[in-house]
């Protein structure tokens, strides 16, 4: 008989930006008896992150992410790997790889989506045979998006036994950028990943792929006013293209996608559709103007290299005080098969892409720790999953728990 992991949690890349706030929110949010380590390539600053948190602080596990031998002997040691190493077409391959293959769950932050589409096609069979369950997504990306919906759909189906035609959300956020997150950016563009990541339906199984996707499943190019977005009888909202759509879109398909081969569909020919929250079309048409900017100015070599000059560097990012004042709410509306609307709405105190990130992430490995039983995945086994096929109500309500907002207004 193998011998039991001895952590129930590595923290990997615990020296980062975000790893360090992981690690900080693990050590005073820990399940009783977590048994738990932190992981990256420098022992002195692993020493320095362990020395940083209270009591004895956790293990300290040396590996570096571009070592293959290293890394699969740190999932080795563990039941579940939370990874903030990215960009991770770079830095997570190995990582997952050796999940899948010994058995071991893992949960990440990344927007990386073809990336993630090749970790489905390589390693989505082999963890369903070894059990592990690997989650990408647990963040801003795409933890808002993919359980908003879910909710809206579940209460749907609970409450008025339908399915969901659609569902369509709003964002409003204010925080800043990490220089993680933005090296991932970088590395995207110049990987040249931009028409991949046009694909509405990039992550879903490619048995389940439309053979033609209608308009509703388009990325907006404008602003659009949606009139069943906010307080019925309001008017509706005007929103804008999200930066962050052509990521959470796709997960939030995927979702529907697995969803419907467990036989529990969100509904036929179910669309999604996000967007940012804005006053007018005014204030949309110069966010678009901006957008695009922004997307030339990375489409260049040396764009990349002005903005890599002004912008932070990994390791880098908002200042405490800058995260402590950011927050995310997020507008959702649903339309039931029969036509009738009902609404939802999340929200988050603290900058969405580090302290709601943090804290989505989080939860997700606590999920995996201390709750596997109760689990979606209790029932479906491994594999490569969004947060709501893997985790469903039960992150949720772990994320409830935390002071988050998850409500539905009938």
């Amino acid at each position: 008989m193998s011998t039991p992991p001895e952590f129930d949690l590595i923290v990997h890349g615990a020296t980062g930006f975000t790893g360090r706030q992981a690690a900080a929110y693990v050590a005073a949010n820990a399940p009783e008896g977590l048994r738990w380590a932190i992981s990256g390539r420098n022992r002195t600053k692993l020493e320095g992150v362990r020395a940083s948190l209270p009591g004895q602080g956790p293990e300290v596990v040396v590996a570096d992410a571009q070592d293959a031998v290293a890394i699969d002997a740190l999932v080795r040691r563990t039941r579940v790997v939370l990874s903030t190493v990215g960009p991770y077409a770079k830095y997570g391959t190995a990582l997952v790889a050796a999940c899948a293959a010994t058995g071991t769950h893992y949960v990440d932050i990344t927007g990386e989506t073809p990336w993630v589409r090749d970790m489905i096609d390589v390693h989505h069979p082999t963890a369903q045979q070894t059990g592990a369950v690997i989650v990408p997504f647990c963040g801003f990306d795409s933890v808002p998006s993919d359980l908003g919906a879910y909710l809206l759909v579940r209460w749907i189906r609970t409450h008025w036994n339908l399915g969901t035609r659609e569902v369509r959300t709003g964002f409003r956020a204010k925080g800043g950028f990490n220089g993680g997150t933005l090296d991932s950016a970088f590395t995207m563009a110049e990987q040249g990943t931009q028409r991949a990541m046009g694909h509405p339906f990039l992550l879903n199984p490619i048995d389940a792929r439309p053979a033609r996707a209608d308009a509703r499943h388009a990325d907006p190019t404008g602003p659009w006013h949606d009139p069943d977005l906010g307080p019925a009888g309001q008017g509706g909202r005007w929103l804008a293209p999200f930066f962050m759509a052509p990521v959470n879109t796709r997960v939030v398909r995927r979702s529907a996608a697995v969803w419907a081969g467990r036989d529990a569909p969100y509904g036929d020919d179910f669309a999604y559709r996000e967007g940012m929250l804005v006053r007018s079309r005014a204030q949309g048409l110069g966010i678009v103007v901006g957008m695009a900017a922004g997307v030339g100015m990375l489409s260049f070599g040396a764009g990349r290299a002005v903005a890599r000059r002004l912008l932070p560097s990994p390791g880098e990012g908002p200042t405490q005080a800058q995260m402590d004042g950011g927050f995310f709410t997020t507008e959702l509306v649903a339309i039931a098969e029969d036509g009738r609307v009902v609404r939802g709405r999340i929200h988050g105190d603290g900058d969405p892409g580090n302290r709601s990130t943090v804290r989505m992430l989080c939860e997700s490995a606590f999920c995996l720790t201390s709750e596997r039983d109760r689990l979606p995945v209790a029932d479906h086994g491994g594999g490569v999953w969004t947060p709501a096929t893997a985790f469903g109500d039960v992150l949720l309500e772990r994320l409830r728990a935390t002071g988050m907002t998850w409500e539905v207004v009938d």
